[in-house]
């Protein structure tokens, strides 16, 4: 039998791209090549293309998703969504490989582009009974003084785009006259922000994914930041350290895996996600922040560290997610 084709896709149109290069480089290394035969395809403003070995910028036929080489056509038994941002986070590409009928290891185009709004996130999650901060939704369209703000939320307020990832354009706001800059920043990002209010507690942040019909709970990780919050120097420039597996109580993390679990099938989830709470300090529970449902896989990202945590290396890890999109082709509607 051959070996099921699998198009890793990276690159992305926002930003965040960067951050796409490097889990796929991760992804890459990682995938089993004894199992599957893997292309790196490459979706950026300037085209769709697969770097072949000689060099070559091969364009991808985007009509159907393949890749025409010497030796013949090659179609996709399945691809594996490693664009962070637009289009692979925010249901694009997913709504574009469902009309092809290719699946994919993420979440479907509908709670993609839902998790992907902070806003929307955060407003279904509270809906369905989950603890969140109290927030703002602003438009560039239809600006909204900082006063008028400050008369629905109190300081200190965190402001960020509504759309998008990696902590840019966020910040943490502790007196009034740093709100308008704030704004500012964020609205460089995306045409909609967040004002939300600040929860003291900790922050833990856990990847969860099903794999044979179950859904997985990883174990979760504390971010300690040496910044005043995780942002994106936190994040990505040393800024901060994990502790995986969090130290915390038993009731605690039976709190957090079980909202977890909860939140994954809310929002209908599949693939790896991975959701950021905080802790409440006085409240004892745990309170979602967001959804992230093409998390980062750079060597030394949260996920996997998780998964190395729990004693799997990440070829088992990336050959369920892979398993689990075949799986999904193979299953009747």
């Amino acid at each position: 039998m051959p070996k099921p084709r699998i198009a890793l896709v990276t690159g992305g149109y926002s930003s965040e791209s960067v951050i796409s290069y490097k889990s796929a480089v991760t992804i890459l290394n990682n995938l089993d090549k004894e199992r599957y035969d893997v292309y790196l395809v490459h979706i950026t403003p300037e085209g769709w293309y697969h770097p072949a070995a000689d060099g070559r910028q091969v364009p991808m036929n985007r009509g159907d998703f393949t890749l025409t080489l010497p030796d013949g056509t090659v179609n996709f038994d399945a691809v594996f969504i490693g664009i962070h941002g637009t289009p692979g986070e925010d249901g694009k590409l997913q709504g574009y490989f469902d009309l092809l009928d290719i699946p994919y290891t993420s979440c479907d185009a509908a709670s993609s582009a839902i998790t992907f709004n902070k806003r929307y996130t955060v407003a279904v999650a509270a809906f369905s009974g989950i603890s969140v901060a109290r927030s703002m939704h602003l438009f560039k369209h239809s600006p909204v003084a900082p006063g008028e703000i400050l008369r629905s939320l109190a300081l200190p307020v965190f402001v960020k785009p509504n759309n998008g990832g990696s902590s840019i354009g966020m910040s943490k706001v502790n007196q009034a006259s740093e709100l308008e800059a704030a704004l500012e920043k964020a609205f460089r990002e995306d045409d909609q922000v967040l004002v939300e209010e600040f929860i003291s507690g900790r922050e833990f942040t856990i990847g969860v994914f099903r794999s044979g019909g179950k859904v997985i709970t990883l174990p979760f990780t504390e971010v300690v930041t040496h910044n005043e919050f995780f942002d994106y120097q936190a994040k990505y420039e040393g800024k901060s350290h994990e502790v995986t597996p969090a130290e915390c109580s038993d009731e605690t993390a039976r709190q957090v895996r079980d909202t977890a679990r909860k939140v994954y099938e809310i929002f209908n989830c599949r693939g790896i996600v991975r959701m950021d709470f905080i802790y409440h300090a006085t409240e004892e529970r745990p309170y979602l922040l967001e959804i992230n449902t093409v998390p980062g896989q750079s060597e030394h990202s949260i996920v996997p560290q998780q998964v190395r945590a729990n004693g799997w290396n990440l070829k088992e890890f990336y050959s369920m997610l892979v398993e689990d999109a075949l799986a999904a082709k193979r299953r009747p509607e």
